[in-house]
This record gives C-alpha cells, sequence and structure tokens, in this order.
C-alpha cells in the first residue's frame, strides 16, 4: 500500500488487515475473507480502502459509492427485467468489490442489499466495505431492524468487522485535499440565483443558472425542496462540474425530507469530487444544530469541514 500520512493506532492496524487481504485477492485456494470496516466520520476510512483498492493487482475488482452502486443496479433492474440478473450484471467476473459508505435505512434496499450479499458470497467475491455503522447499527428502524438481523449475522459470519475508530475528525482538523475541497462555505445574508434555466430531471425540473461551462447554481430549496433522489443527482454531475448551493437554512428549519436531500447531494458530489460553493445563513457549526433525526448528517458536517469557510458576500 502507498505511503500515507501519518495514521493513528486504528488506522495501522486497518491498514494492515487490509494488505492483508490484498496479498490473497484472486487466490484460487482460501480467498481472504473481506472486511467491514466501521467508525465514525472523518476517520479515514474511505482513503485506506482507497489505497488498498489501488494498490490490488489485476482488473477484476469493483470500487463502488452506495449511492453510485444502487443507481446502477435499479437501472439494471429496469435492462434486465430481473433483480437477480441485474446483481449478476453489476458484480460481473469481479474478484473483489469495494463499498464505500454501506448504510441501510431504507427496508426495500435492506432486501436488494441481502440478495447481493447472498450472490457475492456465493461466488466467493471479496469484499471490503466501509461504514458509518457497526453491523448492529444498519436499518435502525426498529419496527424494521428485526428483518435484517440475518443479514447482519451473515456479515459478522462472513467479513471481519474492524473497527475505525478514535476521537479525531480528520476532516475537521483542516486537511483539504481533492476538487471537492476548493469551494466554500460562505456565510451570509440570502442572495438570489437567478433561474435563467430550467434543468429537467426524473419528470421534473430544476430552477438553476448555468454558467460556462460547466458551472450549476440553484439554490437550496430548488435541489433539496424538490423530491429528487441520490440517483437524480448522479445524473447531474455527468453535465455540470462546479456547484453552488444558495441560500441553505439552517436544517432545524426544514423539513426532514430537504435535509436528508441534502445529505444525499453532499454524499454524491463528495464521491464525485466535485468543487462545492455552499452559500449559508449560519456558520458549519451551527448547521445542523437541534436536528437528531436526519440518517448521516454528522458525515455530511464532517465533509463540509473541508471547505473554506469565510463571511461575507464572496463572489
Amino acid at each position: 500500500m502507498n505511503e500515507s500520512p501519518i495514521l493513528d493506532a486504528d488506522q495501522m492496524a486497518a491498514r494492515a488487515r487490509l494488505r492483508a487481504v490484498g496479498e490473497r485477492v484472486g487466490a484460487r485456494w482460501h480467498r481472504p475473507r473481506g472486511l467491514y470496516l466501521y467508525g465514525r466520520p472523518g476517520r479515514g476510512k474511505t482513503m485506506l480502502m482507497d489505497a488498498f483498492f489501488a494498490d490490488v493487482a489485476g482488473h477484476r475488482k469493483r470500487r463502488y459509492h452506495f449511492h453510485g452502486f444502487f443507481a446502477g443496479l435499479h437501472s439494471a433492474v429496469g435492462e434486465y427485467r430481473s433483480i437477480d440478473d441485474a446483481i449478476a450484471a453489476m458484480l460481473g467476473d469481479a474478484e473483489l468489490i469495494c463499498f464505500d459508505e454501506f448504510h441501510v435505512h431504507d427496508i426495500g434496499d435492506a432486501m436488494l442489499i441481502g440478495r447481493l450479499l447472498e450472490a457475492a458470497f456465493a461466488r466467493s467475491i471479496t469484499l471490503v466495505l466501509t461504514s458509518n455503522y457497526p453491523p448492529e447499527g444498519l436499518l435502525p428502524n426498529p419496527l424494521m431492524h428485526k428483518r435484517f438481523e440475518p443479514v447482519i449475522e451473515k456479515i459478522r459470519r462472513r467479513l471481519d468487522v474492524v473497527a475505525v475508530d478514535g476521537p479525531r475528525d480528520y476532516r475537521a482538523l483542516g486537511a483539504r485535499t481533492g476538487r471537492f475541497a476548493q469551494g466554500q462555505y460562505i456565510i451570509g445574508p440570502a442572495i438570489e440565483i437567478p433561474a435563467a434555466s430550467r434543468i429537467p430531471i426524473a419528470h421534473r425540473s430544476v430552477a438553476a443558472d448555468i454558467g460556462e461551462p460547466d458551472c450549476l447554481a440553484a439554490d437550496f430549496a430548488e435541489l433539496c425542496g424538490t423530491p429528487l433522489s441520490a440517483a437524480d443527482y448522479l445524473e447531474l454531475t455527468g453535465a455540470y462540474r462546479r456547484w453552488t448551493v444558495g441560500n441553505v437554512p439552517e436544517l432545524h428549519r426544514v423539513p426532514m425530507d430537504w435535509a436528508t436531500r441534502f445529505v444525499n447531494l453532499v454524499d454524491v458530489l463528495y464521491d464525485a469530487d466535485l468543487p462545492l460553493t455552499i452559500r449559508a445563513a449560519a456558520p458549519l457549526s451551527a448547521l445542523a444544530r437541534g436536528v437528531s433525526d436526519v440518517p448521516d448528517l454528522a458525515r455530511t458536517t464532517s465533509r463540509l469541514a473541508e471547505l473554506r469557510e469565510v463571511t461575507g458576500s464572496v463572489c
């Protein structure tokens, strides 16, 4: 594995486990058990997994962000008219599959995940997953969790579960890398974003200001108040590579589904590594204050901490 910045004890232990797996990926006999790496946001799980993935030899490997995989899977289901055939197409001939930000909040997704894992284990594919949740924390809804417990048990039985925990959120320490962090978090009064264009998406349209050559600026209410999915945001990233989201309120002031879409939007832009500028009414430290019922919001604020926070009417 390539040399990394100085790692803490949990990160070093996880890197050693990943190296041991990487040495045996694709082995004809005694293929390695996969890994389930979990810990709070900003603990370097994605960094460790991506370095591991890059160092594994061969081309029979896949790396997916969770939103991207499900967008592809739903598209494949439409093409093949069969969930099992769609899963088989997504797995392909892979010997290693890495999933970043593995999470389960919806019972429909949970059932698909169960079938996906069953297919991957049946093919002896090595899986490496990162998550903010231990396996027992997946699908936490008490009304649904019992139905997912057999899948959790299977994860525990087939994968080695490794905590990558610790007191530090490295993003909050100001370590900025990649294009995403080229954006800014601008604190200031409300601004008017010209709605010069309407972008068709998912039988709807979003009002936005389209700059040259590939810039999209839109109001928070347009992007998150419209019922768009993570797959819709993914589609937009194909055409627009620099984003500004204007008039982002303190999230306790908006409905839960608006805040959930904001989480999905930041996830998609972060994984695509696209520059993001946020124009917000309050500092990042207050953005999620008082909000406790939006899954993965802590990951969102951790990721936004990579943006340079400034005050004023910066253009």
